[in-house]
């Protein structure tokens, strides 16, 4: 019988391998979030992926005085096309919630919905990207209240290693969210290996000091077709290092150039982080629906899961 998505998180001998996309935008009647999502499918037919994630898409403006580089759109409940496409696929999905708009009664009956009317047991709960504004629940009492309510979910977290790179704390808040029900993590895109190299030697290091067991870091990678793509994934507070950010836009395919940056960058956290006991995963998403992109981040996800492949398989040789 096959693995169910949580089994080959859980299970550090298994590769995880993972689609990242977002909803239609609110609107899209039913017919067409059918027509859609078997858009979506058709062009992952020709991969072997585990699952795919669906995002909750929040305006994020607090976060940042910077103009938003693509207008803002709110989509269809995650959980709706989650719901849809598992049920076409056969596959397991991941849910986000960003769960700093709603009070604790109204989160309350979310994860009810989720469990009995979506059927859906994989979820990412997401804070407030800002301190400022109208915050109705922390992350932390989100966390408590799922555990109060339901131990029918299985609980991921977000890490971003970014943060890891300024405030030196990142590897604490995973150790911190795993103590509150998170049992995976998946990162933000990533374009500088260095800070993700840090964030897992900081958290490997920890985990031994306090005997406790790392949890799995599924790392996001993105292609980038663009100086447009690249002013939103740094408005998203993806870091790109200048001689990285030249080497796309001077190159004379910037989307192939950023395909062969994301093959170096996991090679390279593959190499550093290979004597550290922190089991990893794959996640490939497209920011943009511009078609290139999205074909890019198919030959990306060949290419990156082929990687991961062979160093899993060096792994267990050894």
């Amino acid at each position: 019988m096959a693995l169910s998505l949580k089994e080959k998180i859980v299970d550090t001998n298994q590769g995880v391998y993972l689609i990242g996309t977002t909803p239609p935008k609110i609107g899209t009647d039913k017919a067409q979030l059918k027509t859609i999502a078997e858009k979506l499918l058709g062009r992952l037919h020709e991969i072997e992926y585990d699952g795919v994630i669906i995002y909750d898409i929040q305006d994020e403006s607090s976060r940042t005085n910077q103009d938003r580089p693509f207008a803002f759109k709110q989509t269809v409940d995650p959980r709706e096309y989650s719901h849809l496409l598992r049920n076409l696929s056969a596959q397991d999905v991941i849910t986000y919630k960003s769960v700093a708009q709603r009070g604790v009664g109204e989160f309350k009956d979310w994860l009810s919905e989720t469990k009995n009317d979506y059927d859906l047991q994989n979820v990412v709960l997401v804070g407030s990207p800002s301190s400022i504004g109208d915050i109705k629940l922390s992350l932390p009492d989100a966390y408590k209240a799922l555990a109060e309510q339901s131990d029918d979910f299985f609980l991921g977290g977000v890490t971003i290693a970014e943060r890891h790179s300024s405030k030196r704390n990142e590897h604490e808040r995973l150790i911190e969210k795993t103590a509150q029900g998170c049992q995976f993590f998946i990162s933000q895109a990533v374009y500088d290996a260095q800070a993700t190299i840090e964030l897992i030697t900081s958290y490997a290091r920890t985990c031994k000091a306090k005997g406790i067991t790392p949890q799995r870091i599924i790392l996001t990678f993105t292609p980038c077709g663009g100086e447009k793509t690249l002013e939103f994934m740094q408005w998203l507070g993806i870091s790109v290092p200048e001689a990285t950010k030249w080497r796309m836009l001077d190159a004379d395919n910037t989307l192939s150039e950023s395909v062969r940056i994301c093959r170096e960058n996991l090679d390279l956290i593959l190499k550093s982080c290979a004597h550290l006991d922190v089991p990893l995963g794959l996640n490939i998403e497209s920011l943009t629906n511009r078609k290139e992109e999205i074909d890019a981040s198919i030959n990306l996800y060949r290419l990156l899961k082929a990687i991961m492949e062979l160093n899993l398989a060096e792994k267990l040789i050894a």
